[in-house]
């Protein structure tokens, strides 16, 4: 097993002389690409992928897309945009440049239950769990990315990943120095669309090549893009990106250590197009081939403050389109790899990740206080903070008086700081066997607080994140609508047997991970009931005079919830031919709740079964063929997963919050298949679809006596189906591809009553390539997405019985150019 894997690819990529080959990092961390690959030790690269899409061989189901294929699509967007050309993948976006986010499924699973890592270190939400596609890698700096369609591997250090794995592996440093700017310009382009809303995009990379003595390499990017608001005349987005890497080999048997650093900045408005949609009828007019909803930004003016009058605010600054969504996100990823002996290898593999963002939005404060006897200007002890209102016991507007209502900024905020480590001891039996150990540890804490703060007259905001100079009470609290802190720690260790057979045609893993979660949780304000996550937000001192007028409230407390359980993993891998194989596997799996439903059942005592909800746990099976040969790779892929205690959330912008349902008992599987082709070398064929198939087995119990109708029903938010292609050629200087994907339709709410209806989008892409002109690393591109300008519903908020709902009109069409300069 050792060599011959490496042999085989060896004998049809290069010369017979160069006998060990790097494994694609197609896994996780480090450790488990190495462990899941033919050798241990490795060095040089190797090129399996045909047009960018590869089917790894490997007992899951997976589908990597590489950097060939990112390259072709448009300049600055979000690869999760792109690895909709993956089967069984979903993702709407929001605008057509990816800054603006989107929702995303990989299975029918939300983002909440897909784990995505950059260089194995996870970048869901440590809190709800929830993905956030304007934070990703510039796509210049992704090497590949790969979609594990069913569980994750045994050392990955995620809370919930019942769904799948993305992986992302960011750009290898060169031997070579080199470099490359790009400059981009895009335009809507749309029928029916007003106004112009240009996109402008700078991005430049520097490879340092080998820069001393001891073969130290290193590359570093940046980028700077601004759009438009798409469906709105206000607004739009600023955003900037760094990323860098420094690789150090260790010798000449593959040993390294490497450190990764990224930083994204953020500042947008929610751009989404909000439109009513009720039983399938639109609130505003049923889209025929032509319907956009746009936002007219108009200047507006807040309330002029007027002494002696109790002034009440109008809406400037609180319509959805003016809210901002800023974050300031960044991570440093180290990578490593040691000889201990020639046959055990330690990988070690350190990180750091910090978040700081918000969700906007606007709230009406009152000067003064809650039950204020008087209201004429003082405080007649009325109690202050947030009581379902704000009450600041200030003068908000500066018009000398106590009386008014004044509109302020009250976003979500949140913030984050996590560390963590992955480590695995592989041991090389002989050249058939090989076991590791693995050791995982991840701690975040989690600021979740809402701290108010001042708007200009225009709407605008002081700071678009109030944490940093909030409103203080006339007593010095700070004025909060919620204020919490939270501790999610994993501790997790892990092992897994892999061994060869007959002659290398059958691998077999065995594996277990032994996951030990815990949830720190700190609520500093007061539960009004079950299910309150936030609670009412007041100073100590206002304790005794709040309780007499709430008895029933809960006052902050703290608690820890544990979760922990074995998850046992297996896999087979059968090889008739070397192009010919099939796989099969089985994983357990465990989804921890998130803090918004932890918090929400403080409420109940220790002695309450409702105070620890229910983790969720699932069986997953796979079982699919494989085909790979030098122009052709193709898979086909059933399975079948089972769930207790399915765990349904989703964020809802019109609450700002997350709201998740106990399915209880639900069923799902499907289908997925892949076909990528090159029947001449200037010729790309790629094919793919999925179905999808889940049952809710039971009712769901919303009271003592009250079920909701969803025995035998879907899930909401999957599409039922979703196939498509692309196809890329080659003639002289000009590449042009085009792709297509038809997606199927989806259920609003879990009891199917609304039924959203399926979309077909195309894109286009054209490279001309420079090198005739002496620039042979140089090329033009023009990318068009939407092609035909195809109207559809893109992400929406659910719910279990929703009626009616917000969604958001998808991407309307796009045209790019983009003009690259290699040295």
């Amino acid at each position: 097993m050792k060599f011959q894997s490496v042999l085989k690819t060896a004998a049809s990529t290069l010369a017979v002389g160069t006998a060990f080959l790097a494994v694609p990092a197609f896994a996780q961390s480090t450790g488990s690409s190495e462990f899941e690959g033919g050798a241990i030790i490795v060095s040089g690269t190797r090129e399996t992928a045909i047009g960018g899409v590869d089917v790894p061989d490997s007992p899951k189901a997976k589908v990597a897309i590489t950097k060939e294929l990112i390259q072709h699509q448009a300049a600055g967007q979000t690869i999760n945009e792109t690895l909709n050309l993956v089967p069984g993948v979903s993702f709407t976006n929001n605008d057509p440049w990816g800054s603006l986010g989107g929702s995303f499924t990989v299975r029918g699973f939300g983002s909440d239950r897909i784990s995505q890592t950059v260089d194995g270190i996870p970048l869901n939400d440590s809190g709800n769990y929830a993905l956030y596609t304007n934070q990703m890698l510039d796509p210049e700096v992704i090497e590949s990315a790969t979609v594990s369609l069913g569980s994750t591997d045994v050392d990955s250090p995620t809370a919930s990943a019942a769904g799948g794995t993305i992986n992302i592996r960011s750009l290898d440093a060169t031997d070579e120095m080199g470099a490359m700017v790009s400059a981009s310009y895009g335009n809507i382009v749309a029928r029916g669309h007003p106004g112009d809303r240009p996109f402008y995009r700078v991005f430049g990379l520097i490879q340092t090549g080998v820069f001393t003595s001891l073969g130290t390499k290193a590359w570093f990017s940046a980028s700077s893009a601004r759009n438009d608001s798409v469906f709105s005349n206000y607004g739009g987005v600023d955003k900037q990106q760094y990323n860098g890497k420094i690789y150090q080999p260790i010798g000449d048997n593959g040993d390294f250590i490497s450190i990764a650093g990224h930083y994204n900045q953020n500042r947008n408005n929610f751009n989404g197009s909000p439109v009513r949609y009720q039983d399938g009828v639109w609130g505003i007019e049923k889209p025929s081939d032509r319907f956009y909803t746009l936002y007219d930004g108009t200047p507006c003016t807040t309330d002029t403050p007027e002494a002696g009058v109790a002034d009440s605010p109008n809406s400037c600054g609180s319509p959805f389109e003016r809210r901002y969504n800023p974050s300031n996100t960044g991570n440093i990823r180290v990578a490593s790899r040691f000889t201990l002996a020639d046959n055990l290898i330690l990988n070690v593999e350190p990180y750091y990740q910090y978040v700081k963002a918000n969700g906007g939005g606007t709230s009406t404060a009152y000067e003064y206080g809650y039950d204020d006897a008087d209201s004429n200007g003082a405080n007649g002890g009325g109690i202050l903070g947030q009581i379902g209102g704000y009450y600041a016991g200030i003068d908000l507007n500066g018009d000398g008086d106590m009386l008014d209502a004044v509109r302020v900024l009250s976003p979500s905020q949140t913030q984050t700081h996590r560390v963590g480590v992955i480590a695995n001891l592989a041991y090389d039996i002989n050249d058939q066997n090989r076991v590791r150990i693995s050791y995982t540890f991840d701690r975040a804490r989690h600021r979740q607080s809402g701290q108010l703060g001042y708007l200009y007259s225009n709407g605008e905001p002081f700071d678009v994140f109030p944490v940093n100079d909030p409103i203080l009470t006339a007593d010095g609290f700070v004025l909060n609508k919620r204020d919490r802190k939270s501790i999610a720690m994993l501790n997790q260790i892990s092992g897994e047997y892999r061994g060869s057979f007959m002659d290398d045609r059958l691998v077999v893993a065995i594996g277990a991970r032994a996951p030990f979660f815990q949830r720190d949780l700190n609520q500093y304000c007061y539960a009004t009931g079950p299910g309150d996550e936030y609670g009412n937000c007041i100073a100590s001192a206002d304790a005794a005079a709040y309780l007499a007028q709430f008895p029933d409230s809960v006052a902050p407390t703290s608690r820890m919830l544990k979760y922990n359980k074995v998850l046992p993993t297996a896999g087979v891998t059968y090889n008739f031919t070397p192009e010919a194989s099939v796989f099969a596997s089985y994983a357990k799996n465990l989804s921890v709740p998130g803090t918004d439903a932890l918090y929400g059942t403080l409420y109940f005592p220790t002695s309450d079964p409702a105070s620890k909800p229910k983790a969720e746990t699932s069986d997953a099976f796979d079982a699919g063929f494989r085909y790979q040969s030098g122009t052709i790779q193709a898979q086909v892929a059933l399975w079948y997963n089972t769930y207790n205690n399915r765990l349904a959330s989703a964020y809802n912008a019109e609450c700002d919050c997350t709201i998740t349902t106990n399915l209880g008992k639900v069923d799902k599987y499907g289908v997925d298949g892949s076909l990528s082709w090159r029947p001449v070398k200037p010729v790309f064929v790629y094919l793919f679809g999925s179905y999808l198939k889940s049952e809710i087995k039971q009712d769901v119990q919303t009271g003592a006596d009250t079920f909701v109708p969803t025995n035998g029903k879907r899930e909401r938010g999957a599409p039922k189906y979703s196939f498509g292609t692309r196809v890329q050629g080659t003639l002289g200087p000009v590449e042009l591809g085009f792709q297509v994907k038809r997606t199927g339709p989806r259920f609003l709410n879990d009891i199917n009553t609304i039924k959203l209806p399926g979309y077909t989008v195309a894109d286009l892409d054209v490279r001309f390539s420079l090198e005739n002109y002496g620039l042979d690393k140089s090329y033009f591109q023009l990318n068009v997405t939407n092609l035909f300008d195809k109207v559809y519903i893109g992400s929406a908020n659910g719910g279990l019985t929703t009626a009616s709902s917000y969604v958001n009109i998808g991407s309307p069409r796009a045209i790019q150019g983009t003009l690259v300069i290699g040295f």
